[in-house]
């Protein structure tokens, strides 16, 4: 057959980019499992429109909550000229019913354990409507397809070595999407960075890990870095901040070719961290914890986010300059967002704050679906716009910029200055992150607050229990979607 697989994207800032930095590991992923008998593309609607047409026998969609309007509309469009239409990803994993509306088939859970069997059944006309994929070993896992990917990527080599983590934040999916920690063998994860060739420098000397939180299991994580030494590439990941309490893993991190480290810090207020359970961050420590990776030449990228409840309009916006002074060269800036599968969700669902008149525009992370508890939706939203216009403007890039040149290796200075050109050119140009209409394209049906909260991990052990007392699995219908290769 002819598969399509299809990353859908809608721009998330008013003109779109100028640049695009990285692809997601989705789309290629799949592709390397695809069996060989299988003709496969892939395509990346943030860099190429997506072509509806009859080429392809099926066409496969990955996509998150924010982008699952545009996602729809493809599926339809495709369905309606008779081609069958797949869906994995994150919001399917838990809108089930809604993207059974849309589409033929759902795959739930890790795609690796059904998708040759879904490809056969479609082969012979006999899908079911939902597959339910298990978390499986990683072991024996193909090189991305990176031969399918279009050119406009800057940093095109992205992989994935580790699935889940460890850590139980309320405002995440990952641990029940991505249940437990799983590692690959270590020659697998060396045979992609080391074997795989592009035409620039910068394209070759780089590999960007897709994980959740990639340094974790310490003992793997220093065999893989030892094995990484003498590669000559530069790498980035994201990874917890207690990573700065290993020196050993920091001299590894150095010498392996670490130019990047993305810290999810989320806020520099212990009562912030505290209301979503991110505990294991201590704001008193930022500093050093930075400090640490800068004497190793190591840029910071740290994610931000607005909406906590003990939050002011007055106290976001100050975050910009706050930032700067721990440190941090690369700021992501991000609005809280209620996903479903959370116990952020099951909490603000309860307590009626979800902002149900909005639709999925609203779940991008820029935008606002709940209701804040010291500001009303649009404050919270102006405040945000505020604190990126201030975090990227010309005074505070130069900061870091002037900084860096100080502290940062060649490949710690590269990546910070391109991202900091790249959101200070953005700022510059007006091009700040999109406001969706609060009229969305469609409404969400949400559950009823009294019901039990749905978790993915916990419907494993319920089939097992029905199976078990019934003698029959329950209806494809009841399940949920998963990501087709970790995507959040």
């Amino acid at each position: 057959m002819k598969v399509r697989i299809v990353v859908d994207y809608v721009p998330r800032y008013r003109h779109g980019h100028q640049w695009h930095f990285v692809p997601p590991v989705t789309g290629i992923h799949l592709a390397a499992i695809t069996p060989s008998e299988h003709e496969v593309e892939v395509i990346h609607e943030q860099v190429r429109p997506v072509p509806v047409d009859t080429t392809p026998d099926v066409v496969a969609l990955s996509f998150f909550s924010g982008f699952a309007r545009r996602a729809y509309q493809l599926a339809d469009r495709y369905r309606a000229l008779g081609v069958r239409v797949v869906a994995g990803g994150p919001h399917v994993s838990y809108w089930t019913e809604e993207a059974l509306e849309h589409v033929d088939v759902v795959v739930t859970g890790e795609a690796e354990s059904v998708w040759p069997e879904l490809l056969r059944d479609l082969e012979r006309g006999t899908p079911r409507r939902v597959y339910r994929g298990e978390p499986a070993s990683l072991a024996g896992l193909p090189t991305p397809r990176y031969d399918l990917l279009e050119d406009r990527f800057l940093v095109p080599r992205v992989l994935q070595a580790t699935r889940g983590c460890p850590f139980t934040c309320s405002f995440c999916t990952v641990p029940d999407l991505n249940p437990g920690f799983r590692v690959r063998p270590v020659d697998d994860v060396v045979r992609d960075i080391a074997t795989t060739r592009f035409p620039r420098f910068w394209q070759d000397k780089v590999a960007w890990f897709w994980d959740d939180n990639l340094l974790v299991q310490r003992r793997w994580a220093k065999e893989l870095l030892r094995a990484m030494v003498g590669l000559d590439r530069w790498w980035l990941t994201q990874a917890s901040i207690d990573i700065v309490k290993d020196r050993e893993l920091l001299d590894l991190m150095e010498r392996s070719g670490c130019i990047g480290i993305f810290l999810g810090i989320e806020s520099l207020d212990e009562a912030d961290l505290r209301s979503v359970d991110k505990r294991q961050n201590r704001v008193r420590e930022y500093r050093d914890a930075i400090e640490r990776l800068h004497d190793r030449g190591i840029c910071v990228m740290a994610g931000f986010i607005s909406g906590f409840d003990d939050q002011t309009p007055e106290a976001i916006v100050a975050t910009a300059d706050r930032l700067n002074a721990v440190g941090v060269d690369v700021p992501f800036l991000s609005v809280l967002t209620p996903f479903r599968g959370t116990p952020l969700y099951d909490e603000y669902l309860r307590e009626g704050r979800i902002l149900t008149e909005r639709d999925w525009g609203h779940y991008t992370g820029y935008g606002v679906a709940f209701r804040p508890a010291k500001m009303r939706p649009d404050e919270l939203l102006t405040a945000h716009r505020r604190l990126w216009n201030r975090a990227f403007s010309p005074a505070l890039v130069m900061d870091r910029l002037a900084r860096g040149a100080r502290q940062l290796s060649r490949g710690g200075m590269m990546l910070s200055a391109a991202m900091n050109g790249f959101y200070g050119l953005k700022q510059l140009m007006g091009n700040e992150p999109a406001s969706p209409p609060i009229d969305g394209e469609g409404r969400i049906v949400h559950p009823d607050p009294r019901e039990a909260p749905l978790r993915l991990s916990q419907l494993g052990v319920r089939r097992a229990e029905k199976k078990s007392a019934a003698g029959r699995e329950e209806a494809p219908s009841a399940a949920p979607i998963a990501s087709a290769a970790g995507l959040r």
